[in-house]
């Protein structure tokens, strides 16, 4: 039987033999851009890879979802997740945003599905997986950018889905309990000699719709036979930004927001006025807390103006919690690959403002997540782009294949003692509980109070 070396060896080559066709794979996302459970073009780009590398897989998970096996030709063990996402954002102003949706790739998703085929072909492509015990589950998930609530709103009102989140989505339907642990990586901005980077921690949160109700009139000849929706609006953000006061600085608590619709016509009293805000912290006993103030302050808008406030909670997400087991496996991983002056240790407490559904599955399951470099600008930013290519996807694509034949190889040490000292936040069933309790809807008429 080969050693581990060699398998790795082997498998790094693969990628690189072949690093042409991944790195254009995630260009042609990149090009094509599409928001959370609309990916219909980038799925099919997936389910054409895994057909390809002969993985047999299932799709129209959550819409878009597209989920393979490979089984190792050892023996039983363990199931590793491989967890890749396909959405975007909306950036109009990007270099690459669609010119009819302005969607654009603006957090690196792109990267994530041509590094997860990379690995495919290291482990697949190569033959690796004879030697592997146990498992492999390659998983592209749609909607990670907790965007368009609204649209997805109506997504939930028809039935298709119940969280707003790819991931969420997955607990529920029962998608991650066939995995023992999960790998996912994602860009980030690290200077130069940085190419990886794991650790720290992020933000959870909540997501807001708000809509206020007022009465249209004509906003020169007749204001005072209306109520502006915009006005309450505009109290209801004053009234948040006064408590801003309050935030501890240990809970990174973070109020942010968009006026989705604020009126029709200058001419005319706004009667109809729509939000979507956002409220971030480090723990979700924080989330709840600052939750309840931004749902007063809502309040206080529509009654300063006599309107009418409907306040949808939609459950949002979980600070991440890196399984600390994983982290050292990948940290020689990493370091062997990129060398120390190439990788960053960031310490488990350093809260990196952010938030990701993969911290939801860091509560249920043990999970890493990998920062990987080769990318400028501000993510989220007008001006995220690649600028190395084999840094963002290749490398990321070998330092994982690279963990995962650790954690495999023969009768899969590796990957048990994962699961042996794994020390989970909650069941799948407590998850779902917390996340339904989270939801509510507020209807409160400012002019009845």
């Amino acid at each position: 039987m080969p050693t581990k070396q060699e398998l790795k060896d082997r498998a790094c080559a693969a990628i690189e033999e072949r690093k042409d066709e991944i790195i254009a794979l995630a260009k042609d996302i990149l090009k094509n851009p599409e928001t959370g459970y609309t990916e219909m073009r980038t799925s099919g780009l997936v389910k054409e890879w895994f057909k390809r590398l002969d993985i047999p897989y299932r799709d129209e998970i959550a819409l878009t979802g597209v989920k393979g096996q490979l089984q190792g030709g050892v023996g039983a063990g363990p199931a590793v997740g491989l967890v890749a996402e396909m959405d975007s954002m909306r950036v109009a102003d990007h270099p690459f945003a669609d010119p009819t949706t302005g969607a654009a790739h603006a957090c690196g998703h792109h990267v994530q599905i041509g590094s997860m085929m990379g690995t495919l072909i290291g482990l697949q492509g190569s033959d690796v997986m004879e030697s592997l015990s146990g498992r492999l589950v390659p998983f592209a998930v749609p909607a990670e950018e907790f965007i368009e609530v609204e649209q997805r709103l109506k997504l939930r009102e028809a039935g298709k889905i119940e969280f707003l989140g790819g991931k969420q989505e997955m607990i529920k339907l029962d998608e991650f309990d066939d995995m023992d642990m999960a790998l996912h990586i994602h860009t980030g901005n690290l200077d130069s000699p940085l190419r990886l980077s794991v650790g720290g921690t992020c933000n959870g949160h909540v997501a807001k719709f708000v809509r206020f109700i007022g009465r249209g009139a004509h906003a020169g000849g007749a204001p005072h036979m209306g109520i502006n929706a915009l006005n309450a609006a505009m109290l209801a953000i004053n009234a948040m930004n006064a408590n801003r006061e309050t935030f501890r600085d240990d809970d990174h608590v973070r109020f942010h927001g968009i006026i989705t619709a604020g009126g029709d016509a200058v001419s005319a009293v706004p009667s109809d006025v729509r939000l979507e805000w956002r409220v971030r912290a480090g723990s979700m006993e924080s989330v709840k807390e600052n939750n309840l103030k931004l749902d007063r302050s809502f309040k206080a808008g529509a009654l300063a103006v006599g309107a009418r406030v409907q306040i949808t909670t939609v459950p949002g997400y979980f600070p991440i919690r890196n399984d600390q087991t994983l982290k050292s496996g990948f940290i020689q991983n990493a370091e062997a690959l990129v060398g120390k002056q190439g990788l960053q240790i960031i310490s488990d407490d350093l809260n990196r403002g952010h938030s990701t559904d993969f911290g939801d599955l860091s509560n249920v399951l043990p999970v890493l997540g990998i920062s990987v470099g080769g990318v400028t600008g501000q993510t989220h930013g007008n001006d995220f782009v690649v600028d190395d290519w084999n840094i963002a996807v290749v490398d990321s694509a070998k330092v994982v294949a690279m963990q995962i034949i650790d954690l495999m190889y023969g009768d899969a040490d590796g990957a048990k003692e994962v699961v042996d000292k794994a020390r989970l936040e909650m069941t799948r069933d407590q998850y779902l509980a917390f996340q339904r309790q989270q939801a509510e809807e507020i209807d409160f008429d400012g002019a009845q109070e």
